[in-house]
């Protein structure tokens, strides 16, 4: 096992940008990822994986199928250095962000498209909920902040080794859903149905956007409905990752 001691190595200082600098990670398309339960996912995609990074001292479970994965042990100043958490458990992975072909798009059929979400918790919550309710992909627009960002993914949970998540235009998707006769909805106060009112479908889209200025009119302008989740309470709304569990399990064919 390669050893590293310094924080000064150059692939020590680009970890480091992977963690702190979005601008880095959409460059290389590389993340890294920090914890047992995260690597412990990515090591069941291993073509995904660089490398694999362990603190000396930590030991890894024994039942990790390893054999093929480059491992570097680094000293605790080093893990320091790389460590997003405050307690950090000391082992990592440095990977590649999953490739996705026009040709996989185009067979998407139920998809989650998120307009300028800015909360990373919400994203990666987000990102969660599409896996667990079987979507077949979340696209981020512009404004959302970076699906690779280290508390986007820690909040997902491993979801994104699961599910593709991709940045991209959200009219050009809208417009390319619908071509294919899939039915794009919008998330709104106004010109809006309850959302019970939907038939679940093994083919739609659905829009969620920012928790203070909703969905860009623009986007709303072009969805086939519109969609509203009462509040029978005194809250003045609900989180955004709250109401796309509710949306995807009313929308998913059961």
């Amino acid at each position: 096992m390669k050893r590293i001691e310094s924080t000064q190595n150059s692939l020590v200082k680009h970890w480091k940008k992977l963690v702190t600098m979005r601008k880095e990670r959409e460059k290389t398309g590389e993340y890294l990822i920090e914890g047992f339960h995260l690597v412990e996912e990515a090591l069941k995609n291993k073509d995904q994986i660089i490398q694999i990074i362990v603190r000396e001292g930590v030991d890894l479970p024994l039942l990790w199928s390893i054999d093929e994965v480059t491992m570097i042990e680094v000293t605790d100043a080093v893990a320091r250095e790389i460590a997003e958490t405050e307690n950090s458990q000391g082992v990592f992975a440095h990977c590649k962000q999953r490739a996705v072909s026009e040709e996989e798009k185009h067979n998407w059929k139920k998809v989650l498209l998120i307009d300028a979400v800015q909360d990373p918790g919400n994203i990666g919550t987000m990102i969660r909920t599409a896996d667990a309710a079987g979507l077949d992909a979340v696209i981020l627009g512009k404004g959302s902040v970076d699906a690779f960002n280290p508390k986007t993914v820690r909040s997902a949970q491993g979801s994104h080794f699961h599910i593709p998540v991709v940045r991209g235009d959200l009219l050009e998707w809208i417009e390319s859903l619908q071509e294919q006769d899939i039915p794009v909805y919008g998330t709104a106060l106004e010109n809006a149905i309850p959302y019970t009112e939907v038939k679940s479908s093994d083919e739609f889209a659905v829009i969620l956007g920012n928790e203070g200025s909703g969905i860009h009119p623009q986007l709303l302008d072009k969805t086939n409905q519109n969609l509203i989740i009462p509040i029978f309470g005194q809250a003045e709304s609900l989180n955004v990752a709250v109401a796309t569990g509710i949306l995807l399990y009313q929308l998913v064919k059961k």
